[in-house]
């Protein structure tokens, strides 16, 4: 087969469609380690430059950096040319002092988040997105990471308050589509079916590792014409590269060494076929027709090209085949081509 770089598909139910390859921006918000100024405007322009059209964004990627820059980027930009999304249920509050982010980010600020899922909270979170990003409109908006800490209450929250806030707020055209973003299926699936989202956000839970979500997720957003957007294609960096490092990381801890052995197995069927573990690895998940768009972030112009090239390759049928044969890959999981 040809990559897949040049298709498109729809994207929620409010006219938005979005090509294979999404921005996302936690890299440029410094996950990690610092990213200059400069570095995270030529990867924003290069990303661009790729065609690429669709951003994610988050109040809670660099506690409001990752809205800051992106905003500043999309303002030099036609606003029709390009489909933006950011989340709520992390509201950035004065913190009372000047610290350094403690969930993961290189920022050094005055702001703490506090988790909150009700209506006033999401209401608040889009009014200063919105600030943040120095924008007038959100196209799609997220509610983030409700099993996070207290996940009854805040799945409680979320259907009491945050869904039939976003839900007003489609029906009254101020945003197009919305939806919620975590790291696990079974909630989601549960708003699926339990709520009238259009788009859901699952990251790592779909990849070329693991495809759990075929139990769930995918069923349930094809039956209720949900969008997907696959997130965190490369599970924390383990298929990031031709072949895993012995220190690789799965799900931001250290990787086992039976994850390890097995995404070797995988990549040694790859190279057979004259296929990366990376251009496999991304092109993969596209494969379900309830999938949107592949969700991969970067911290330079550089990593932005060759992501690019990652959906450009060619990926021979006989790959999936044969990773099917080898028991490395589900039966029932749906591929390109």
């Amino acid at each position: 087969m040809t990559g897949i770089l040049g298709e498109e598909r729809r994207l929620g139910w409010g006219g938005l469609a979005s090509g294979p390859y999404a921005f996302g921006m936690a890299p440029l918000a410094n996950l990690g380690r610092v990213v200059d100024q400069d570095d995270a405007d030529a990867a924003l322009e290069a990303a661009w430059a790729s065609g690429i059209r669709y951003f994610d964004t988050a109040p809670h990627y660099g506690v409001g950096l990752g809205e800051e820059r992106l905003g500043a980027f999309l303002r030099t930009k036609p606003r029709d040319e390009f489909v933006l999304s950011t989340k709520v249920g992390r509201l950035l509050v004065d913190g009372g002092s000047v610290h350094e982010d403690d969930q993961g980010f290189a920022v050094q600020t005055s702001l703490v988040r506090r988790l909150d899922y009700t209506r006033d909270g999401v209401l608040r979170s889009i009014d200063e997105s919105l600030a943040r990003l120095g924008l007038d409109s959100i196209d799609v908006v997220f509610v983030h990471d409700p099993d996070n800490e207290d996940p009854e209450e805040h799945y409680r929250q979320s259907l009491a308050g945050g869904f039939p806030a976003l839900q007003e707020l489609r029906s009254q055209g101020v945003i197009s589509s919305y939806g919620a973003g975590m790291n696990q299926t079974g909630m989601l699936t549960d708003f699926i079916r339990n709520t009238d989202l259009d788009v859901v956000m699952i990251a790592g839970r779909y990849t070329l590792l693991e495809q759990g979500a075929l139990d769930d997720l995918l069923p349930a957003a094809s039956e209720r014409n949900v969008s997907v957007v696959a997130a965190a294609v490369f599970n924390s960096g383990l298929l990031a590269r031709p072949r895993p490092s012995a220190d690789a990381t799965y799900n931001y801890a250290p990787a086992p060494a039976e994850l390890i052995d097995r995404v070797n197995n995988i990549a040694d069927v790859c190279e057979r076929h004259g296929v990366s573990l990376p251009e496999a690895a991304v092109q993969f998940a596209f494969g379900h027709p309830a999938v949107a768009t592949i969700c991969v972030g970067a911290r330079s112009a550089e990593q932005v090209v060759r992501n690019a090239s990652l959906f450009d390759a060619d990926i021979p049928n006989a790959l999936w085949s044969d990773l099917v044969e080898a028991g490395l890959l589900r039966p029932d999981a749906p591929v390109t081509g």
